[in-house]
């Protein structure tokens, strides 16, 4: 068997225990806890859960979605969330390894995009949740971002650092400008910082392809949840979750849409 695919698998069911571990930081978020201590508990009746109660995904259907000790219903966030994270870790390592092999700056490159992939998930779901963007996930994320855009200055790349730096600058004059002008209606302000983080971490013409289909996406789904009656014209709608899957779909396939739209027009 290709020694990738053992690479894969792993990655995959290390992404299905981080994604469990993800779940923790989201709650305890919510709580205001600290997520490095204590030991995980059902959130209904806080009976602290033994090793085969935190098995990523198994657990949750071996004991049919509810607590084994209070048997109230557990969340499908929980193995949703593992999952995507499982299948996240795969996606990116593909898009960065891509059957090369393997150095120790393709490694750290890997390392920082699966941090930032696991922060962005974060923010998907708690905006999804309570309607907002934690700044103790957005900032470590532009953060790490900064410092790792300083190496296209250590390598004498300064015009892959200028062009993050714009494309940041650019995304959050846009969304302040939508900011201001709504009085914070039509957005919050945690979009607005990421949006700045999307500038830093796309880049030009990646960023135009991630706002592209956020608003496509948010555009579809909130369109849908009025026809069914879930949403109004007046509704809150959180668009983080939107935003978040256009920096996966730049990430992963702005290249192919880019040169499929250049095609195109040329036809």
């Amino acid at each position: 068997m290709d020694c990738f695919l053992f690479f894969y698998i792993f990655i995959f069911l290390l992404g299905l225990a981080v994604g469990s571990f993800l779940n923790c930081v989201i709650y305890r978020l919510e709580k205001n806890e600290n997520f490095l201590k204590g030991r995980s508990h059902c959130p209904h009746c806080k009976h602290i859960l033994s090793w085969q109660d935190l098995i990523p995904i198994f657990s949750f259907l071996i004991l049919k979605g509810k607590c084994r000790y209070c048997h109230q219903k557990i969340s499908w966030q929980y193995p949703l969330v593992e999952l995507a994270t499982g299948i996240l870790f795969v996606l990116v390592s593909q898009s960065t390894i891509n059957n090369q092999q393997l150095t120790l700056f393709s490694i750290l490159n890997l390392c920082y995009l699966l941090f930032v992939s696991c922060l962005l998930l974060i923010v998907f779901v708690y905006d999804l949740k309570h309607y907002i963007i934690p700044d103790k996930v957005i900032y470590p994320a532009i953060i790490l971002t900064l410092i790792f855009n300083f190496k296209f200055l250590i390598f004498n790349q300064p015009l892959i650092f200028k062009n993050a730096t714009l494309s940041a600058l650019g995304a959050t004059i846009f969304f302040l400008l939508i900011f201001f002008i709504s009085r914070g209606k039509w957005l919050g302000f945690g979009d607005v910082k990421l949006a700045f983080f999307m500038g830093l971490f796309l880049g030009f013409p990646k960023i135009l392809v991630a706002l592209f289909f956020a608003y496509l996406i948010g555009a579809i789904i909130g369109i849908g949840l009025i026809l069914i009656g879930k949403k109004t014209l007046k509704s809150e709608v959180p668009f983080g979750p939107f935003l978040v899957t256009g920096i996966f779909f730049a990430l992963f396939w702005s290249n192919q849409l880019i040169n499929w739209y250049l095609n195109f027009f040329r036809i």
